[in-house]
Formats: C-alpha cells, sequence, structure tokens
C-alpha cells in the first residue's frame, strides 16, 4: 500500500467522526509525517467527493454550536477562525443566516432562569443572568436588553 493510500483512508477515517475543516485535516496528516504534496493531492481528492467542504463545515459548526453549547457569535466566529475558516467566509455564512446574539442569549436566559430556585431577590438573579451570559461571550449591551426581557422591564 503506498503513501497517498495509507493517507487518504486514515483521512477518510478521521472525517467519519465529525465533519473537519480544511485545516484541521491538513493538521492531522501533518501530525501523521504526511509531505505536502500527498497532503494536498488527499485534501482536493476529499474535496472533489465532497467529503470536505468549509463551507458546509461552518454550518455545521454553527448549528451545533447553536443547539448543543450556545455561545454569542463573536465566539463562535473565533473558533471557526482557529480551525482555519478565512474571514470572509464567516462574513458570508452569517449575512445569509439570521443569527442573532439576542435571541441566542434570550433562549440561554430563559433556560437559566428556571434554575435559580430563589428569586425573590431580583438584584441577584440579575447578576446571576449576567454572569451566566458573559460566561457565554455575549457583550454587555445584548446582556442588558436579555435580562431587561427576561425579567419583564
Amino acid at each position: 500500500m503506498d503513501d497517498f493510500e495509507k493517507f487518504y483512508k486514515a483521512s477518510v477515517r478521521f472525517l467519519s467522526f465529525r465533519p473537519r475543516s480544511e485545516k484541521e485535516l491538513r493538521d492531522y496528516l501533518a501530525k501523521k509525517k504526511c509531505d505536502d504534496l500527498t497532503s494536498t493531492r488527499i485534501i482536493q481528492s476529499l474535496t472533489r467527493d465532497k467529503f470536505l467542504n468549509d463551507q458546509e463545515f461552518v454550518r455545521w459548526w454553527v448549528e451545533q454550536r447553536n443547539l448543543l453549547k450556545p455561545k454569542a457569535i463573536r465566539v463562535i466566529k473565533i473558533e471557526l477562525k482557529q480551525k482555519g475558516i478565512s474571514r470572509q467566509l464567516m462574513e458570508s455564512f452569517f449575512e445569509e443566516n439570521e443569527n442573532s446574539d439576542f435571541t441566542n442569549a434570550l433562549a440561554l436566559a430563559e433556560k437559566k432562569l428556571r434554575t435559580i430556585h430563589d428569586r425573590s431577590d431580583w438584584r441577584k438573579v440579575q447578576e446571576k443572568l449576567g454572569r451566566y451570559l458573559a460566561s457565554k461571550g455575549f457583550d454587555w449591551d445584548t446582556i442588558k436588553e436579555t435580562i431587561d426581557q427576561v425579567l419583564g422591564k
């Protein structure tokens, strides 16, 4: 078995667990000591066969983030940048898709509010919600607007 076939099979196996960005696959192949020419051939082949697609990866990543671990859009963009996604690709995705920090923050705050048992001190409730949303990467304006909406101000 030649190097191309060996690394191609390893790449398909790597992609079978979850979608990956081109950079993630390139890093994986480099870690496996695959030379650049073979790596490029594998990536071209996987892209041609639609196993590797950065646009679809962005869509999948954002869906998973919103579903499983919601965070602010700017945090998601940082994660995508670390995955090797270009700024242009990210911007075009977020322009054509209705993703709102306020909507995400509102859903998280409503869910968190159900877990706060002692609601007698509204100031503490506001602080807890504020800290929780801040930990998810939302900016102060979004946090304030969300808390006002959730607490009915």
